[in-house]
């Protein structure tokens, strides 16, 4: 099903040179990665009970729903509620778009903090780039509620496909406001060039290193949160970008 959106099809299309990028990238980080995602999934499996794989619904080019795939992070059940309530003040304020995990989370299994703080738990997002659902290079892809909440003007970014790395990654992330991020996502959605793709993918690497340092110093305390039916494994949102 197809959200109501400001975007046109000609907007939306996808430039060959970036699906070509895309492929060659995955392809040539298979060797690589293939083990690396064998190894993440035992650990998810021995330290948390419930399936390796997430499954969220998330809203792509076009304002598209698709499936976007994730490692498990949380335990089985966690509640989504608190996210929700949180994202939504974020929207409405020019506060700084800190996550909720920042100051701990018991939702978050072991060694889960370090799969997010490093990235990995998105590795599985590499199916969607090879269904052409998400590119290397491209804005955050938003929830369906998220998304209900954007101005007319703000739902240009979905012109955009969405990726794992994107300019709003590289530029500040979590310490910018919300409106800040959907400035720069529609930036690079008006600006979206192969140099400007390899510049952000080389950018993308000290951001990581950076982030992997300040989650080693600052810690995460624990705090409680409210267990839900497990059934909603497969829509409860998580924040991680």
């Amino acid at each position: 099903m197809k959200i109501p959106s400001q975007t046109s099809p000609e907007k939306t299309f996808v430039p060959r040179w970036k699906r070509v990028l895309d492929i060659g990238m995955v392809v040539l980080a298979l060797p690589l990665l293939i083990p690396l995602a064998l190894v993440l999934a035992i650990i998810i499996r021995l330290v948390s009970k419930g399936p390796v794989l997430f499954r969220q619904e998330r809203v792509g080019r076009g304002g598209q729903k698709f499936l976007c795939y994730k490692f498990r992070t949380m335990y089985v059940g966690a509640e989504s509620l608190s996210h929700e309530g949180h994202l939504r003040q974020l929207i409405h304020s020019d506060a700084p778009m800190t996550k909720m995990d920042d100051r701990g989370d018991s939702r978050i299994i072991p060694f889960g903090v370090i799969l997010r703080a490093t990235g990995l738990d998105e590795l599985p997002q590499l199916i969607n780039v090879v269904k052409g659902e998400m590119s290397i290079v491209g804005p955050r892809p938003c929830l369906p509620y998220e998304f209900e909440h954007y101005l007319p003007w703000q739902r240009e970014r979905c012109n955009a496909t969405p990726g794992l790395t994107g300019l709003w990654q590289v530029s500040g992330k979590n310490s910018t406001t919300f409106s800040e991020m959907i400035r720069l996502d529609i930036e690079y959605s008006r600006h979206c060039n192969l140099m400007f793709d390899l510049e952000i993918i080389f950018r993308t690497i000290p951001v990581l290193s950076d982030q992997v340092l300040k989650t080693r110093k600052a810690g995460k305390p624990v705090r409680k949160t409210i267990a839900v039916d497990p059934e909603t494994i497969f829509h409860t949102p998580i924040i991680n970008r």
